[in-house]
């Protein structure tokens, strides 16, 4: 018998997530790279209706294949796909992906309305794939630390919830401004962002009653009609006893690129979230006591891509559909009802 001890077999290694990026202008390039920077997944293909943005995406993983289709895209044999089309494909791109077994990561809004949203969810749910939204605001480091002082108790009760988003200029592209296509104007654009701020914060509490009102052009229009709002204010009750106000904005002459802020009032003390210098990156976070303030958090914080990388790590660690996407709906129906649908 011979005294030489075979060698041992080596381990296979875990192969990699495959990911289809469907859409990579500005947005879509840029969670693209936050993904690729974590190492987690393969990118494995590339789809954009324009060359020359899908040719630049390439460039940050040239192995990538280019394909001249969604349906190409979803040929290659993905694990994931991350979708940042037009608001209007959203919903119908990722129920067809979820229908293949591909897990989804998309933009806002996930749908134009609440069924749209609940029947990708729903699709998620059936197919047991994972489904995650771009909602980026969460992973601010200052919302971050907002969200534990209410979660400890650090600011008492809180009653009173105060969320901002104008935005001096608005989107460029023409689509925006059709609401069969976009779902709205600036409350699906930027309010979307408000609300899921609110009910994450205060771990999702029912809304008992919803008041809006919507402008164009500084004249009031039907919630429910086909014109595209650029001003939005919204008051919102909660079952916790919270009252929130909610506005947004496209094209407002406030004196800054953007105005950003998600501040929160309790009982022993209050916090807040603004963009610093009307920045759309760079935020502050405070904390209140009386006429006392502690800084929480100041820039940099690299956080635009944290949705994104955290889904990709989640998808390379194996994880399902995750209930959590439950709450995706939630924020929908405060959006239809804002919108009076």
């Amino acid at each position: 018998m011979s005294d030489v001890m075979p060698l041992a077999t080596p381990r296979t290694a875990l192969r990699r997530p495959r990911v289809g990026f469907l859409g990579v202008g500005r947005i879509g390039l840029h969670r693209m790279g936050a993904i690729v920077e974590t190492g987690a997944v393969e990118t494995a293909a590339i789809f954009d209706p324009s060359p020359e943005m899908a040719a630049a995406a390439r460039e940050l993983t040239p192995e990538a294949l280019l394909v001249g289709s969604p349906e190409a895209l979803l040929d290659q044999r993905l694990d994931g796909i991350v979708i940042a089309s037009p608001s209007a494909l959203h919903a119908a791109q990722s129920i067809v992906a979820l229908e293949k077994g591909i897990a989804v990561f998309c933009q806002k809004p996930l749908g134009r309305t609440r069924d749209e949203t609940a029947a990708v969810v729903e699709t998620a749910r059936r197919m047991n794939r994972l489904l995650s939204v771009d909602l980026s605001y969460r992973y601010t480091d200052g919302m971050r630390r907002i969200r534990d002082l209410i979660t400890s108790g650090e600011l008492g009760t809180v009653f009173a919830v105060d969320l901002t988003f104008h935005n001096a200029y608005g989107p460029s592209k023409p689509w925006f401004y059709d609401k069969a296509l976009s779902g709205g104007g600036c409350v699906i654009d930027l309010g979307v962002h408000l609300v899921d701020l609110l009910l994450w914060a205060l771990d999702f509490p029912e809304v008992v009653q919803v008041r809006s009102k919507l402008f164009a052009k500084g004249l009031p229009i039907l919630r429910d009609g086909d014109e595209v709002e650029d001003y939005a204010v919204a008051t919102l009750e909660l079952a916790n006893g919270v009252v929130a106000r909610i506005a947004c904005s496209w094209h407002l002459q406030a004196g800054w690129d953007a105005v950003i802020a998600a501040d929160f009032y309790g009982t022993k003390g209050g916090a807040s979230l603004k963009n610093v210098d009307g920045s759309y990156l760079d935020f502050a976070a405070e904390q209140y006591r009386g006429t006392q303030r502690e800084v929480l958090s100041l820039p940099p914080d690299a956080w635009g891509g944290r949705a994104a990388a955290a889904w990709a790590e989640r998808l390379a660690a194996g994880e399902r559909f995750d209930p959590e996407s439950e709450r995706l709906v939630t924020v929908a129906d405060v959006l239809d009802r804002i919108y009076g649908r």
